[in-house]
């Protein structure tokens, strides 16, 4: 079968001619251009039947469709806007690339053959659409750092040992034998060390300048003698510069700054203020009168205590002074010694001074104290010519107005029954320029404040010091003041420094210097502290009679309770356990208190049973245990309680019966044993709830068994 024949130029059926096309000008295609600008930015108004038409067709092509089959891909005749005539999309791409989504792309044949356009990718998600809209808005993230400290690399240029050290500050002691002799170079000929080498001493300087004098008749006698002067300094200088030397081998005037820093450190002494003289090494070096170091040596102080090491100097020097040192450490002897070197510059009491008053006065808390006081300073003071009494409750006034009618240039007393004499005109303070405070925080505690301010205001008030640095100068209050009169002079001497004691210092002494000696408020190295956890007096009793009884501790020895009552009943115990025992607390009078102390240094009692009165100021030789019966409702009480052990250099123990009642001070308990060197912390002390943290101090009343006692009223 044959093809038809092509049809026939210019019949029905023929294609129509194209025509020739005219180049466009350019200044058409511009004009042009700009009208459809114009008319595309010109508003344009859709109805809503149109836009809901559009919604309707961008939401279906953004919707994934699966591919529909159709038999054969016809291209409509007519294609508006992707749309045919019929109202169906077609695939046929109508917009910009940028713009076309499935519309265009390339097509992939399916299983049957059949051309297929691709699926339109899957809608954003959420996610991705607010990290779209963070990039666009506030740009891209920084990139996070990869840096890790622990894959950094060491540097090594850094020091790992440091050797640049100060020679002086080595206070240690070459024990190495190889190092103990130097060696020197063996030079031969007319050089220096030409056999004449360096020995630490004058003989091979002699020699060497005997050799000089014999080779040069002419100048060498003068050179020689050049040599010596020059090798004399430089070997007094190396001698005073030496470190290879104690502080105890060197003389005084080869001290230097090092030397007293060390020297303080081994005592534990620290100062405060300003001009303060260093401490004296021995009694020797005190500055003391001949005849006062002779009773020093007669009553038998071989070596100074560490506060009048301190103490002693900065007095002398008419220095007011606040001594902070623990309980039994010689407080009394510091602030005696300078008191008696100061009244001895003074002139003596006669029958027109006598009534004027004593020379200096020094308070106390406690009866006891003052009593103790007495006794130490009649030592030093009766040898000298001094009159020193005592003004304490539970004696007549009338009694002690007749002990003050020759005169006293020393007056020891307490607070209260001090202030009865003044306002009842038995007492004037008219001379007294030296006013000696000892437990200062003891008398404020049992209320004497107001006693206190009340006695430092009937002072005389012409010899105040200036509250200046001339306060500070040695040689100008040593001075005279017109006559006879000197600067008034003020001492305190305590354990604590409480806010009361700090006003009291604040209002009366003038650039006062401050010593410090070991650790504030805590019990002294020779003492031994023991804690047992024991509930109940019953329990109490029986642990009590087997220490007791196990004949361990040698009399006497201590028993401390917190009230009045309990110490009779307890006294009562220790003497069905075949020892005996006497009583001290406030309800007893002056003379049973007298008479208990005395029968307890005379070995007459072998156990004193005593409140917090015996806590301060009973010095009893030789007391090997103190057993806390109660423990002491404050820290500060149980240290001055456990003080009376271990005195004068000598080791004693302290054992203290604990309760579920103490736990306010068993968290400052456990601290104290810890920092003992002698003492061991028991493990349910350490463990204790109440030892964990430190409680608030809250306000626990104990009975006063000091302050107005016996038949006296006042202490």
């Amino acid at each position: 079968m044959t093809a038809p024949p092509p049809p026939p130029p210019g019949g029905a059926g023929a294609a129509p001619v194209p025509r020739k096309s005219t180049p466009l000008n350019i200044e058409d295609v511009l004009a042009r251009k700009k009208a459809a600008d114009a008319e595309a930015a010109k508003p344009r108004f859709i109805s809503r039947k149109e836009r809901e038409r559009i919604a309707s067709a961008t939401e279906a092509a953004a919707k994934p469709q699966a591919p529909v089959a159709r038999p054969k891909f016809s291209r409509p005749s007519v294609v508006t806007n992707g749309i045919g005539t019929n109202g169906a999309a077609t695939d046929i791409p109508t917009g910009p690339r940028a713009q076309q989504i499935g519309q265009g792309k390339s097509f992939h044949k399916d299983a049957g053959g059949t051309k297929r356009p691709p699926p339109p990718p899957p809608p954003p998600s959420e996610d991705m659409e607010k990290a779209q809209i963070r990039q666009r808005y506030m740009g891209s993230e920084a990139a996070t750092s990869k840096f890790s400290a622990s894959k950094k690399r060491k540097r090594t240029t850094e020091k790992k040992f440091n050797f640049e050290w100060d020679l002086e500050e080595d206070t240690t002691k070459n024990t190495d034998a190889l190092y103990q002799t130097r060696q020197e170079a063996n030079f031969f000929g007319r050089g220096r060390l030409g056999g004449f080498a360096d020995t630490g001493d004058m003989t091979k300087a002699l020699d060497y300048a005997k050799m000089i004098e014999e080779r040069d008749p002419e100048t060498g006698k003068a050179r020689a003698q050049q040599f010596l002067e020059l090798e004399k300094a430089r070997y007094e200088r190396n001698s005073r510069l030496g470190i290879d030397k104690h502080w105890s081998e060197k003389k005084l005037e080869n001290m230097r700054e090092r030397d007293w820093r060390i020297f303080k450190e081994d005592f534990q002494i620290s100062s405060r203020g300003g001009s303060i003289p260093n401490p004296m090494r021995s009694w020797s070096e005190s500055g003391l009168p001949r005849r006062l170091l002779d009773i020093v040596d007669q009553v038998g102080y071989k070596d100074p205590s560490p506060v009048q090491r301190a103490a002693i100097p900065i007095a002398l020097q008419s220095r007011d002074l606040i001594g902070v040192a623990v309980t039994g450490s010689g407080k009394t002897a510091a602030f005696l010694l300078p008191l008696l070197v100061y009244i001895s510059e003074l002139p003596p009491l006669n029958e027109a001074t006598k009534m004027d008053g004593p020379y200096a006065i020094i308070l106390a808390p406690t009866r006891e104290l003052a009593q103790q006081i007495e006794l130490e300073a009649k030592k030093f003071a009766t040898p000298l010519g001094f009159t020193c009494v005592s003004l304490v409750g539970g004696h007549s006034i009338e009694e002690q107005a007749y002990n003050m009618r020759d005169g006293a240039e020393i007056i020891i007393a307490t607070p209260g029954r001090l202030v009865d004499c003044i306002e009842r005109r038995v007492l004037v303070l008219s001379q007294c320029c030296y006013i000696i405070m000892d437990e200062a925080d003891r008398m404020i505690d049992m209320g004497f404040e107001e006693p206190v301010n009340c006695i430092l205001s009937a002072l005389p008030v012409s010899n105040e010091k200036p509250d200046t640095d001339a306060a500070e100068d040695s040689n100008a209050m040593s001075r005279l003041l017109g006559g006879k009169d000197r600067y008034r002079q003020t001492m305190m001497y305590t354990a604590t420094m409480p806010t009361a004691v700090e006003r009291i210092a604040r209002n009366y002494l003038r650039r006062p210097a401050i010593v410090t000696i070991g650790n504030t408020g805590e019990a002294v190295d020779t003492v031994e502290q023991r804690v047992e956890f024991i509930q109940g007096e019953e329990k109490r009793k029986k642990r009590m009679a087997e220490i007791l009884t196990s004949r361990q501790f040698a009399p006497p020895v201590i028993v401390f309770v917190n009230i009045k009552r309990n110490c009779d009943a307890v006294a009562r115990d220790i003497q069905r356990m075949g020892f005996s025992a006497v009583t001290l607390h406030g309800s007893k009078t002056q003379e049973q208190r007298e008479a208990a102390l005395q029968g307890l240094k005379d070995h007459k009692y072998e156990v004193l049973v005593a409140t917090d009165l015996a806590g301060r100021g009973i010095d009893v030789q030789d007391v090997s245990l103190v057993i806390n019966f109660n423990m002491a409702p404050s820290i500060e009480a149980y240290t001055h309680r456990i003080g009376r052990t271990g005195r004068a250099g000598k080791s004693g123990v302290a054992i203290t019966f604990l309760g579920n009642e103490d736990s306010d001070v068993l968290f400052d308990l456990k601290k104290m044993i810890q920092n003992s060197s002698v003492s061991r912390l028991p493990d349910e002390l350490r463990k204790h709830e109440a030892a964990q943290q430190p409680r608030s101090k809250g306000n626990k009343k104990v009975e006063d068994s000091g302050a107005f006692g016996g038949k006296g009223g006042w202490n």
